[in-house]
């Protein structure tokens, strides 16, 4: 099969195209047969090497759109033939850049009829990481207000619409150019970052979902009410953050997102019933994955970009 492989860590021009064998399913696992995968930032980091990697990763993506190609044995969920959709198990099941890709079975759910396969490959990543975060951490309950920062991003405007669906009062940060597709989206209140402190502007919050860490996730402490709850989907050097969490009575959650089967099938019904849909920026042919992390990795990237590999 075609993917896309790297030899030493570095820029996109390390990404190339590989001959590699065909994956074969092991117990309770699937092959599919790719036609889309999403671009994601965990994907560009990666490639250029996170301190504790001491190889680059054979084959990189998480986000996978496609046909069940095969299944092994004690799999009873999918058949080959079925369209589905999913994340591979994050961050060690790498693979999503190739023609075909294998996982547990439960890592995918069926492909909604109401989208095409790039629009499915975009989400499952950066929508589990939404859901997870707003709906499993943060159970976000109707009428409380919402803080999403970079919300026109992968991860942002799918949270967006997560949120309202959930019945929240929802407020993005963003730059001014972006807040008409985010009002379309659902977005009841938008802040553009680079003229207003939102800090001033957004009053008191439940929750915030923080995608940016930094001095904005400590000030976005501020801003929360007692016993609210900021989830950081950038863990890491926390130490700080938790302590003013704990001082001033909010929560500070940090989470890494993880392979799951009823996120992505709640996602799915979220999809079919119109509540969520994937804005894609940009899709390249498998062959271009350098040239796809070249224009996501300028971090002007509204919504998702896609790899198009069928």
């Amino acid at each position: 099969m075609r993917a896309i492989s790297q030899d030493a860590f570095g820029g996109p021009e390390v990404l190339r195209e590989v001959e590699r064998p065909r994956p074969v399913p092991g117990l309770s696992e699937i092959v599919v047969r790719v036609h889309a995968a999403g671009v994601n930032p965990t994907d560009w980091k990666h490639r250029g090497g996170f301190p504790w990697l001491s190889e680059p990763v054979p084959v990189l993506g998480w986000d996978v759109s496609g046909v069940v190609e095969e299944v092994g044995r004690g799999v009873t969920l999918f058949k080959p033939g079925d369209e589905v959709f999913g994340m591979l198990p994050y961050p060690h099941a790498a693979g999503a850049y190739a023609e075909y890709a294998k996982a547990t079975a439960r890592s995918f759910a069926r492909k909604p009829a109401n989208v095409d396969h790039v629009q499915a490959g975009a989400l499952p990543l950066a929508a589990l990481t939404a859901y997870q975060a707003l709906v499993d951490t943060a159970d976000v309950q109707p009428g409380q207000r919402v803080l999403i920062h970079a919300a026109a991003g992968g991860v942002g405007h799918l949270a967006v619409q997560i949120a309202k669906a959930r019945g929240a009062h929802v407020i993005g940060t963003a730059s001014e150019g972006k807040h008409e597709l985010l009002r379309e989206l659902g977005a009841d209140e938008l802040i553009d970052y680079r003229t207003t402190d939102f800090a001033e502007a957004v009053g008191e919050v439940d929750v915030v979902l923080d995608t940016l860490a930094g001095e904005v996730r400590t000030r976005s402490l501020d801003v929360l009410r007692k016993g609210g709850v900021l989830v950081s989907i950038l863990a890491g050097d926390d130490d700080a953050d938790v302590r003013k969490a704990a001082e001033l009575g909010v929560r500070f959650e940090g989470m890494l997102v993880e392979a799951d089967h009823a996120g992505m099938r709640a996602i799915a019904e979220l999809v079919e019933q119109g509540k969520l849909r994937v804005h894609i920026e940009a899709s390249f042919p498998l062959a271009e994955a350098a040239k796809a992390h070249a224009q996501a990795e300028t971090g002007r990237t509204t919504g998702k970009i896609v790899l198009v590999v069928r």
